[in-house]
């Protein structure tokens, strides 16, 4: 079992401002948990008494709307802490969290987090400084679902996915999502995203290699009104 303080993962989020002690602490009482493809890591509704630290794997934050289709909030990868929201807040989830694919996490006991939310100032920051970040994207979101078109959003998701998951060696998005997933994203039905992405295909701006997607043409996707 890797140390937190030998931990590379803690560089990327707010477990970089902990002590040297603070971190020999968590790492004695943290849970470190494989979680398989489609597993759930917490539930909508469900109290979460820790973080999780997503150490290796992506998954996929979601709230169930009232007509229960899902809609895909956030894409996480490795090196973002899960759950810390509410946590923070004492009150139970709001969002699902699901592994796209097989996932190393790290859990790490509530008690301990309020304490270094408590005694260490710097710590304190840089969380409520994600939480900030994390506000400013849904309200971008918000605003890309009143003002963007479903071909728009669908193509800035595309190059989401390729900017920060990147590609594998045939050039594949390293992310595979469903059509379903796709719709969830940008909050439209599964056939209109099969029919948005099919109509890039034709224009040449992606290609398919299974069920996988790759894209021939970022600077025309970018261009996609």
């Amino acid at each position: 079992m890797s140390k937190c303080e030998q931990c590379i993962i803690k560089q990327f989020n707010s477990l970089k401002s902990l002590t040297k002690e603070e971190l020999v602490r968590i790492s004695s009482c943290k849970i470190s948990m494989n979680v398989k493809k489609g597993e759930i890591i917490f539930d909508e509704g469900e109290a979460v008494n820790g973080v999780y630290c997503v150490k290796e794997g992506i998954c996929k934050l979601s709230k169930l709307s009232a007509n229960g289709k899902d809609q895909i909030v956030k894409i996480v990868l490795k090196g973002d802490l899960l759950g810390y929201r509410s946590m923070v807040s004492d009150e139970v989830s709001n969002l699902q969290a699901v592994a796209l694919i097989d996932m190393k996490v790290c859990f790490i006991p509530k008690s301990e987090i309020i304490n270094d939310l408590q005694t260490n100032p710097k710590f304190s920051f840089d969380v409520l400084k994600e939480m900030a970040h994390n506000l400013k994207e849904a309200d971008d979101i918000i605003v890309n679902m009143a003002q963007k078109s479903v071909r728009q959003r669908l193509a800035e998701t595309l190059i989401y996915i390729h900017d920060s998951f990147g590609v594998n060696s045939d050039r594949t998005l390293s992310v595979l999502l469903s059509r379903e997933d796709y719709a969830n994203i940008v909050g439209t039905a599964t056939e209109s995203a099969i029919r948005v992405l099919s109509q890039f295909k034709k224009d040449k701006l992606i290609s398919m290699v299974g069920k996988k997607i790759r894209i021939e043409d970022i600077e025309g996707l970018k261009r996609v009104e």
